[in-house]
């Protein structure tokens, strides 16, 4: 533990940490001034021919919609820095309250795409470097390159064309059936499950697809290595020198690459959720984004910034217990 936090680890840190505070900050300020910029005004559905705009004015009065744009922003930054960011235009209920009943779906979401691209992108990657077939390697390679091209909104109005509406096999979309509440417990598990697999399919492919090429070019490049070479020639067996040297030497750099897609997935699988109308943040976001609902804008973007950058941050750490030498070159 002394090793680990002495005095140049926890300069690096609390760099990172500051870094990652005025990057969140520039976030949420540069949002707040967009959505604001942005035509349309939150107030206007309530405009009606028998009320007039009284209504409206009322509501704008309310939410202090109609200060200064600088008074609104001093505001902001006051509240922020005590956890408060308003109500919401649309529930009528805290922010953060309103976020987090969506992000319980995304963060459980999320983590089971993650742990499936991680899982079976390295099977993949062992499975197909153990062969040392040409065609093979070429076919996955070619294959994996195009699943990862492929767009998730594509892939996943694919899915529902071909297994919902065709076969009818899966739901096209939501979380339950109209008979869940009905149902047994193994029922309500299963039919759940049956609702999340072709969202899952759709978020998981490019994921899969990277974790894949990434693992398995590094492996490739990890074999070709002198000391690679010199334990082979000692004789040792292959199954262990792929599981004590090669193997650990590939996934070291895939540490970045996993922090930066679990904060991207946990900041909100938002065309997926969409898509199969799933009750998410990214699916909240965007309902706030188009019902102009500006804090609860704010909140869903404060929330996803701070778990991508959390989700970076500990990568960073890490990385740092892996390899010191990174520690020089970021105090450089």
């Amino acid at each position: 533990m002394n090793k680990f936090f002495n005095p140049q680890i926890v300069k690096v840190i609390l760099l990172r940490f500051l870094s990652s505070l005025i990057t969140l900050f520039l976030l949420i300020s540069f949002i707040f001034f967009l959505i604001r910029l942005s035509p349309g005004n939150p107030t206007d559905k309530y405009v009606s021919a028998k009320l007039g705009t009284e209504l409206s004015e009322k509501i704008s009065d309310k939410f202090s919609i109609n200060e200064p744009l600088t008074e609104q922003y001093l505001a902001f930054v006051s509240n922020l820095f005590t956890g408060e960011f308003g109500m919401s235009y649309s529930y009528h209920l805290p922010v953060l309250d309103v976020v987090w009943a969506y992000f319980s779906f995304t963060l459980v979401f999320a983590t089971i795409s993650f742990f499936m691209q991680i899982s079976i992108g390295l099977w993949l990657a062992i499975r197909i470097f153990k062969k040392h077939n040409g065609w093979i390697e070429k076919f996955f390679s070619n294959f994996s390159l195009l699943v990862y091209s492929i767009p998730s909104f594509v892939l996943g109005v694919g899915l529902i064309y071909i297994f919902s509406v065709h076969l009818n096999l899966f739901p096209i979309s939501g979380l339950k059936s109209l008979d869940y509440d009905e149902m047994s417990l193994l029922q309500r598990i299963a039919d759940q499950i049956k609702h999340l697999v072709l969202p899952l399919i759709t978020l998981s492919a490019a994921g899969v697809a990277l974790f894949y090429r990434y693992i398995k070019e590094n492996m490739d490049e990890i074999v070709q290595n002198t000391f690679i070479l010199n334990l082979k020639s000692t004789g040792m067996d292959e199954g262990k020198i792929l599981k004590n040297h090669i193997l650990p030497n590939s996934l070291k750099p895939l540490i970045s690459v996993a922090g930066i897609e679990l904060g991207i997935l946990l900041g909100g699988s938002l065309i997926t959720e969409v898509i199969f109308s799933l009750p998410g943040m990214g699916r909240l976001a965007i309902d706030s984004i188009f019902s102009r609902d500006y804090p609860l804008a704010i909140g869903c973007v404060f929330v996803a910034g701070v778990v991508m950058i959390f989700a970076n941050f500990i990568a960073d750490i890490i990385k740092l217990k892996i390899d010191k030498r990174l520690i020089k070159g970021i105090l450089n």
